[in-house]
């Protein structure tokens, strides 16, 4: 106890480095504990939205475990088997994780065929068939359309049963018939009686699996009644056995996913041991599945993220625990003249820094989770937005990274005492006496490495963007590279410190240049500065890393935000684009013979009349109006857009598929989104150039390349069985709204020549007109109908719009819901959450570092100054000689971070587009920098230098001269 007191005395002795030191670990702590919460947090909040999407995109609950199993005629086991199925599976309910909403049990029997039992009531001629089912507690959850409720008994030897709607008109029936379950192995007459017509109470009930259609050709009779009778005794084939969960996928976490996988593991374990064959149907699993490598994607994107910060506050903790030791050297020092051992003396400092350790430990996981707030908020550099809040919690996870975390600051922290230790009072004095003309890492030249690690794989990654955009591969499932933010920060880091490496020789060129002309303060600054410059060069890294690092991480995240953005409203053509139903005389398929036994459109079947090969009729199309579309609320321009893919392009002898769109020239400029200078001239520019001759097209440079077409020239197109028409060649074309000129995996044709026969990749074909011409001269077919929003219109308003005016939507495209959807991607996230939060955190430590740093200088050189004052320097003179000091240290490290912050973007940034499939990322990669994003970084960091400048020169203007004297003669 007397040692733990001695170390906190010794703590408060340096209170205000000591807290320094625990800021910076409980910082280091919150980030590192930060990682698997938001990890977590973003997870859970994608797993709920993807949930909810498969229930949208396939109408079905996500929470759904279905089982069935098979049962044979010859299994004379059955009801021992079904019984130790449904034990089992009743005690596992609880281990899935998630609250369990419904447990439903169901019975299906062989379809039998049924016969009236009073033949004259009924047409004996309808074949009717059906099986005996049961389920479960289904009472309390239907209501009955007629009749009335089964009895739970045979009446007079008959089996009463409910019907749904549907069933009435599949076996031609009413209630109340009789019917004899017709089959030459029953060892009695079966009847059954429908008496009631059922149909779900409430349609959103979780107890349902199927819909009543699902049971047109079941009797349902009760529950234990079938049970006794037919699974216990037998009387008819028991030929399934349905088991059904509806799970409350809301309540669902990462940590119960994992109960859930499990759970559903045993189950098939299960089943496989007891049937022969089993099925079942859980929506979730394939979901559920790929989260893990989306967990391990996501993780190792944090971290790599979060490299530059680590490196910023490790560097913080091993220089403020640098200035504990420096100001405790003359003491170490003596303890070891007097027979203190280095182990000793490294367990005292440990112990100090084991009491700071354990209030981080405490405390960093609490701001960690504060910190994923942040994270959750941003929608890119230093832009934060109103989302719904991240749903964080405190996880195993956290606190053992928090326990890594302190661990490894830890060690950070002794490792300048470790070193202090190796001198005896004797080598103290003499490195004391001498100056120091080398830093740690200029002596073993740590930048150079550095800068050329850094520089080797900016030349491996262009070679990667090269063979990729030449053999038309495709990037990695992963969005975006980890190593790409950690070979930056290597650069960056480098390139400071070796600008570092030159600096004082640029400060002794200065000085030499204008030594005749500087003013005492100028001159005496330009000594202290060049004398002393290996002790600056703690906070001028400070500086250098903090702003090249913003300017690097501000142009990386707006660059990928921005090509995220452009590929999805390019990709669209415009902010909606909608298929609308248009009314026709097209036969039925199954009258062209089209549709095969499965009900699918098949095209090898042939009817009697129509041959496969027959040419199918033209149809004929009844367009419906466009004006309410440019009328509807929030649209501001609409345009009619025909796309035909399948068009054929005809020049002499040459034929080719390529795509047509037709447009009207004045209402796609409105309507359609393209970016800048994609083109060689403005998209207007081309419209306007085909406008007045109405058989006047642009083409795609692939089909000028490959059938040597050229403006002026005039080719045939048409389709099907339409009528071709004559176009004339005006211009051509590289991009083009909604198209991509890039060829994809099945982009290839064969070419035989004398050789033998080769693979040759076919770019994409694309001919745009004008749509009045399309129509009268070849055919009139339905266009897409695409608008342009007004900026605050809302996309469901216009869907309810559509749909209110009587108009069936085939098909949409919403560039708006794509654009949210992006943003809420978990690796955009984390780029646009991680890169602000980091940036944020490396300007609190920095000014914090700078701050201390400083105020410890001018405490060390309070005598320097109190003689300046003695000598008749006033204090107006002696902050000049601190701001000018200011301008050469801070303000040379800022310029210097700008400079590599600069050269790092420009550098590095543009490999981005490996994140990027090259393939569909149209319009092509551009890198994109903000002007608003280096005026905010500027901002913060003019604020940061003004309030430190203001704290310093109320430090200088308060000392006494007196005090100054008295501590020069102490």
């Amino acid at each position: 106890m007397a040692l733990f007191i001695m170390i906190l005395r010794k703590m408060i002795n340096n209170k205000w480095l000591e807290l320094s030191l625990l800021f910076g670990l409980i910082l280091s702590v919150a980030l590192a504990s930060s990682m698997p919460i938001y990890t977590n947090a973003i997870l859970q909040r994608l797993l709920i939205q993807e949930m909810q999407q498969l229930q949208l995109a396939s109408n079905q609950y996500p929470g759904i475990y279905w089982i069935s199993a098979p049962m044979s005629a010859q299994d004379l086991q059955k009801q021992e088997t079904v019984a130790k199925t449904e034990a089992f599976l009743t005690g596992v309910s609880g281990k899935f994780g998630v609250p369990v909403q419904s447990f439903v049990r169901e019975r299906a029997t062989q379809r039998y065929e049924l016969a009236p039992a009073e033949p004259e009531k009924i047409d004996v001629n309808v074949q009717r068939s059906a099986d005996i089912s049961a389920i479960d507690g289904m009472e309390s959850h239907i209501r009955l359309v007629d009749g009335r409720l089964p009895a739970k008994e045979p009446v007079n030897g008959v089996y009463e049963a409910l019907v749904g709607p549907e069933a009435l008109t599949e076996l031609s029936m009413v209630l109340g018939t009789v019917f004899i379950v017709k089959d030459p192995g029953l060892k009695e007459p079966i009847k059954v009686q429908p008496v009631g017509v059922f149909d779900r109470s409430d349609y959103s009930d979780l107890f349902w699996y199927n819909n009543t259609s699902g049971y047109k050709n079941s009797l349902l009779i009760d529950f234990q009644l079938f049970e006794r009778d037919i699974t216990a005794g037998g009387k008819l084939n028991v030929q399934s056995s349905y088991w059904y969960y509806a799970l409350d996928y809301t309540k669902m976490t990462l940590e119960s996913a994992d109960d859930f996988l499990w759970n559903d593991y045993h189950i098939g374990n299960f089943m496989d041991g007891l049937y022969t064959e089993h099925n079942k149907n859980v929506p979730a699993l394939q979901t559920l599945s790929n989260y893990y490598v989306k967990e391990a994607n996501l993780r190792m994107m944090l971290w790599s993220l979060n490299v530059p910060v680590m490196l910023m506050l490790a560097f913080y903790l091993y220089m403020v625990a640098n200035l504990i030791t420096d100001r405790q050297k003359t003491e170490i020092a003596v303890l070891r003249s007097r027979g203190a051992s280095r182990r000793q003396i490294i367990l005292g400092y440990a112990a100090e820094g084991l009491v700071l350790g354990t209030v981080a430990f405490i405390a960093g996981p609490y701001l960690g989770e504060l910190m994923t707030k942040v994270l959750g908020a941003s929608s890119g550099f230093l832009e934060f937005v109103q989302r719904a809040r991240l749903e964080t919690k405190l996880n195993r996870d956290a606190f053992l990274y928090a326990l890594i975390a302190v661990s490894a600051s830890l060690v950070m922290t002794l490792i300048p005492v470790f070193l202090a230790t190796r001198v005896t009072i004797v080598g103290h004095k003499q490195q004391s006496a001498r100056l120091k003309k080398l830093s740690f890492w200029h002596r073993f030249g740590i930048d150079i490495m550095l800068v050329a690690v850094s520089l080797y794989g900016l030349y491996s990654y262009k070679n990667r963007v090269k063979d990729m955009l030449s053999l038309g591969l495709k990037s990695s499932d992963l969005k975006v590279d980890p190593m790409l933010f950690l070979v930056p920060a290597m650069f960056v880091l480098g390139t400071g410190l070796l600008v570092l490496r030159l600096y004082p020789w640029a400060v002794q060129l200065l000085y030499r240049a204008g030594r005749r002309w500087w003013p005492p303060s100028i001159y005496t600054t330009m000594i202290q500065v060049s004398r002393s410059i290996i002790q600056y060069q703690f906070i001028m890294v400070f500086l250098i890393i903090t702003v090249a690092t913003g300017l690097f991480s501000a142009s990386a995240t707006r660059t990928i935000n921005q090509n995220t953005s452009d590929k999805i409203r390019y990709a669209a053509g415009a902010d909606i684009t909608m298929q609308i139903h248009w009314e026709n005389d097209a036969p039925p398929a199954i009258l062209l013979g089209l549709e095969g036994d499965d009900g699918e459109a098949s095209a090898s079947s042939d009817i009697e009349g129509v041959g496969a090969a027959a040419t199918p009729p033209r149809i004929q199309y009844s367009e419906p109006s466009f004006l309410p579309f440019t009328q509807f609320p929030g649209v501001e321009h609409a345009a009619k857009v025909f796309v035909k893919n399948d068009a054929s392009l005809t020049k002499g002898k040459t034929s080719a598929t390529v795509r047509l769109m037709g447009i009207d020239t004045k209402d796609f400029g409105e309507t359609a989104w393209m970016r800048d200078r994609l083109l060689d001239h403005h998209l207007n520019d081309y419209l306007n150039l085909i406008a007045r001759t109405p058989s006047a097209v642009l083409i795609s440079r692939s089909i000028a390349e490959e059938y040597d077409v050229k403006a002026g020239d005039t080719i045939t197109v048409g389709w099907g069985n339409a009528e071709p028409a004559q176009f004339t060649v005006f211009g051509l074309i590289d991009y083009w709204p909604s198209w991509n000129p890039n060829p994809g995996a099945g982009d290839t044709v064969t070419v035989t020549t004398k050789e033998g026969t080769s693979t040759k990749v076919r770019k994409p074909m694309l001919i745009v007109g004008h749509l009045s011409y399309i129509q009268n001269n070849i055919a009139l077919e339905p266009y897409e109908v695409w608008m342009k929003l007004k900026p605050d219109a809302s996309s469901n308003a216009v869907y309810e719009a559509v749909k209110n005016h009587g108009y069936g939507i085939e098909a949409v495209t919403d560039a708006k819901e794509k654009l949210i959807e992006a943003v809420k991607d978990p690796f955009q996230m984390a780029i646009n959450g991680v890169m602000t939060l980091g940036f944020l955190i490396s300007i609190v430590v920095c000014f914090f570092g700078f701050l201390l740093y400083w105020v410890l200088s001018l405490s060390a050189r309070t005598l320097q100054y109190g003689i300046f004052r003695a000598m008749g320097v006033s204090v107006l003179q002696l902050i000049v000689m601190l701001a000018g000091e200011q301008i050469m240290i801070s303000g040379a490290a800022i310029a210097i971070g700008v400079l590599t912050g600069n050269l790092a973007s420009y550098l590095f940034v543009p490999l981005f587009e490996l994140s990027f499939d090259p393939g569909t990322q149209v319009p092509p990669f551009q890198v994109t920098f903000d002007s608003r994003d280096r005026e905010r970084l500027y901002a913060i960091v003019t604020v940061m230098i003004v309030i430190g400048l203001a704290v310093l020169g109320r430090i200088v203007s308060r000392i006494r001269i007196h005090q100054a004297v008295k501590l020069g003669e102490d």
